[in-house]
């Protein structure tokens, strides 16, 4: 019995140890666990203050874009609205001018004679025809029907080039050809304008969009010379102070 007591002991202690052993490897286990659950809550918490900040930036950026859209649908409204005042203007201004004129130009006037003389077998001024011609093309003009206004005021030009409203179908079929963006045309129309009818009441707002035209051609060049030409021509006009190269026209 002696002999076994020692035995039944040591078996005890073992065991103890044993159970010991078993507690701190579940204690370790149970603390990396927690350590895990931790630091998976950490990156949960980080994750969702990062899906706010990214709500916050998305709904800043719709706010900035509704802006820019905003500031974008005024401009284009004011530019269409000046558009207008000055197509509204210009057709005024012709009406007016269309009651002082004469239904042809003097015959001693050299810009007429040679326009005659370069039209060949263009058919003689009938003033009726002449005058239905003129109102269709600015009919359509009024109707921003620039692609029938531009062949209809082209048509008069070559028609009737001793009429007193020459200077009138360069000017409108120079403002047809920009709404259609044929820039080159445009230019070409404009310039004859200033050229030949210098003292026309649109002479120098013809030279500004003949720059506006040279521009959109990428005529850098080009445009600093007829404004040039514009400052000497009708120095203090309101079109030389707009239409300066490399400003915002308005």
């Amino acid at each position: 019995m002696k002999r076994l007591l020692p035995a039944v002991l040591a078996c005890w202690a073992f065991s103890a140890q044993a159970g010991l052993f078993d507690d701190d490897v579940a204690r370790q286990r149970i603390e990396g666990l927690q350590s895990q659950i931790n630091a998976l809550g950490q990156r949960l918490d980080e994750a969702g203050r990062n899906q706010l900040d990214f709500a916050n930036q998305i709904e800043t950026l719709k706010a900035e874009l509704a802006k820019v859209r905003g500031q974008l649908e005024e401009l284009s409204y004011n530019l269409d609205a000046t558009q207008k005042r000055q197509k509204d203007f210009y057709l005024d201004l012709d009406n007016r001018l269309r009651r002082f004129e004469q239904a042809a130009a003097p015959k001693d006037d050299p810009a007429a004679a040679g326009d005659a003389a370069g039209a060949g077998a263009a058919k003689a001024a009938d003033p009726a025809n002449e005058g239905k011609d003129y109102e269709m093309a600015l009919m359509a003009l009024k109707g921003s029907r620039f692609k029938d206004a531009l062949a209809g005021f082209s048509t008069f030009i070559k028609n009737y080039p001793a009429s007193a409203q020459q200077p009138s179908a360069h000017f409108w079929a120079g403002y047809a050809a920009m709404q259609l963006r044929d820039y080159a045309r445009a230019e070409e129309l404009y310039g004859k304008v200033a050229a030949t009818w210098p003292a026309d009441p649109r002479a120098a707002d013809a030279m500004a969009e003949q720059i506006t035209a040279l521009e959109a051609m990428g005529d850098k060049a080009g445009a600093r010379k007829v404004w040039e030409a514009l400052v000497v021509k009708y120095p203090g006009s309101d079109a030389a102070k707009r239409s300066r190269p490399g400003t915002k026209k308005k």
